[in-house]
């Protein structure tokens, strides 16, 4: 005779695992936006090889992160998502390398395209993901900020004086999104019953 428990059992385990591997990689990704918008206020404005390398290395960070992301679900998750964004970010690494060789708001064009597209795609994982864990509404309320944010860098890019700088703002809030969301984590972490 099966035990009842036994896949509720597995279900909790399997949602444990999932929550810590995102909560570490949701503070590794806060970090990461903390140092780049250091970086981009201090030395961009200043170096113009450092913007160009900087412009890059976001939407290249972004496809590094997520292979840890789908490293962190288990194996009968659905990941067409995460490798649906790995593709964007890889094509967007080299669009902006591409489009910086026209100019700023040539790159922040095509750095909008992809914070849509992958503020979509943000959007689409936590809703989810939200009916495994809890701790995924900053990261629904992120996806769809990014988005908006495109739409904004968008609209903006042909503005005089307009820099990498101007994406500041945009890792800030993704920044406190990852922050906030390992924090909520935690408490899918605590309140999971582990057995076995």
């Amino acid at each position: 005779m099966k035990s009842p428990d036994t896949s509720s059992t597995a279900f909790s385990n399997e949602a444990v695992q999932t929550a810590k591997s995102l909560r570490t990689l949701y503070f590794t990704r806060a970090a990461f936006s903390i140092v780049w918008i250091l970086l981009v206020t201090t030395l961009a404005n200043t170096n113009a090889s450092i913007a160009m390398v900087l412009f890059i290395i976001y939407p290249v960070w972004d496809v590094i992160a997520t292979f840890f992301d789908i490293r962190s679900n288990p194996p009968s998750a659905n990941k067409t998502p995460q490798y649906v964004n790995v593709a964007i970010g890889i094509i967007t690494a080299v669009a902006v390398f591409m489009a910086l060789q026209k100019g700023i708001a040539e790159a922040l064009i095509v750095f909008s395209a992809w914070a849509i597209l992958t503020g979509l795609i943000q959007l689409i994982l936590g809703l989810h993901r939200r009916k495994q864990m809890d701790g995924q509404w900053p990261m629904i309320i992120s996806g769809g900020q990014s988005m908006l944010a495109g739409v904004s860098i968008f609209l903006k890019a042909h503005t005089p004086g307009t820099g990498v700088n101007t994406l500041a703002g945009y890792a800030a809030f993704g920044a406190f999104y990852f922050l906030l969301a390992a924090f909520r984590l935690s408490k899918t972490i605590k309140n999971t019953p582990v057995h076995g």
